[in-house]
C-alpha cells in the first residue's frame, strides 16, 4: 500500500491563498498521474486537478485560473497551488492515483475559507 500524507491546509479568509502537498512513499509520480480531490460534508468528493506522468495537466471549470498542480518527482510531492480561495473551495482535500486507487485514500487535509 502506498501511503500518501497530504498537509497545508488551515484556515484562511475569501481572497486568500494556500500551497498543499502530498508526500508520497515511494517514486509513483514517474509512472502515475495523479490528482487532487475534494469533499465537502454532505457531498460527493470530486476531482479537482490532476498530473500525468507527461506533464500534462487539466483542473475542473470550478478552479481554472485560480489553482495549479504541480510536481517534485525528487521529492515524490505533488502540490496544489490556491489562489484566489471562495468559500465554496472549503473541503477535506486529498490527493490519489488517477484514476483513484481506492486503499490509497490518506486523512486529506482541512480547507475552510471565510467569508
Amino acid at each position: 500500500q502506498v501511503q500518501l500524507v497530504e498537509s497545508g491546509g488551515g484556515l484562511v479568509q475569501a481572497g486568500g491563498s494556500l500551497r498543499l502537498s502530498c508526500a508520497a512513499s515511494g517514486s509513483i509520480f514517474q509512472i502515475n498521474a495523479m490528482g487532487w480531490y475534494r469533499q465537502a460534508p454532505g457531498k460527493q468528493r470530486e476531482l479537482v486537478a490532476i498530473i500525468t506522468s507527461g506533464g500534462s495537466t487539466n483542473y475542473a471549470d470550478s478552479v481554472k485560473g485560480r489553482f495549479t498542480i504541480s510536481r517534485d518527482n525528487a521529492k515524490n510531492t505533488v502540490y496544489l497551488q490556491m489562489n484566489s480561495l471562495k468559500p465554496e473551495d472549503t473541503a477535506v482535500y486529498y490527493c490519489n492515483k488517477a484514476p483513484p486507487q481506492y486503499n490509497w485514500w490518506g486523512q486529506g487535509t482541512q480547507v475552510t475559507v471565510s467569508s
